[in-house]
């Protein structure tokens, strides 16, 4: 019994220590989404369906051949979404896999193709500057966020400090913007 709750404290202790002496790590210092990034996501997903950039009559880009971590296939588009009181520029990546998937095959039935929607969003200045304040978040084909094999779900700073992840790819982007496909300045 003496060991089970000495061990019991020790655990609970290490636990407090990690999260600052009892109070809960800061979201912006946190390598995934906490709740906060989550709820955003939400919101976000809904400000894209009302902006036309996701569901059956989304505007859609001309399919390319893609790369891993994304899909076979994909399609990007942008443009200005609010999300609460805030209107910022989203790049929407729809990430599309399967049998038979190819460029032809997305551009006649995208729907039957899609397999995840990645996205980047400008949020306000201070967000996270050391990342040109973008918010990151990957969602399933019906909206829920995806989540990495530790089962953190991907939204807000996704992988901030990692090696690996959206921000540490991104950051390899020409012109210090995170863009790939373009150099984006605020």
């Amino acid at each position: 019994m003496r060991l089970v709750r000495s061990t019991l404290l020790i655990v609970a202790g290490l636990a407090l220590g990690a999260c600052g002496g009892g109070k809960m790590m800061a979201e912006s210092s946190m390598p995934f989404g906490g709740n906060d990034s989550v709820q955003y996501a939400g919101q976000l997903w809904k400000a894209l369906q009302a902006a036309g950039m996701l569901g059956d009559n989304a505007v859609m880009s001309k399919p390319y051949k893609g790369q891993h971590p994304h899909g076979a296939v994909l399609d990007t588009i942008e443009g200005p979404v609010k999300v609460g009181g805030h209107r910022g520029v989203a790049i929407v990546k729809r990430n599309y896999g399967g049998d038979n998937v190819s460029t032809a095959s997305v551009a006649t039935n995208p729907g039957a193709f899609l397999k995840a929607v990645t996205v980047m969003y400008k949020r306000e200045r201070g967000y996270d500057s050391d990342n040109n304040d973008w918010f990151w978040a990957k969602y399933l084909a019906d909206g829920t966020l995806d989540k990495n094999p530790a089962g953190m779900q991907l939204a807000g700073r996704v992988a901030k400090g990692k090696p690996a992840g959206c921000i540490a790819c991104h950051k390899a982007a020409p012109g210090s913007d995170m863009v790939f496909n373009h150099d984006r300045h605020r």
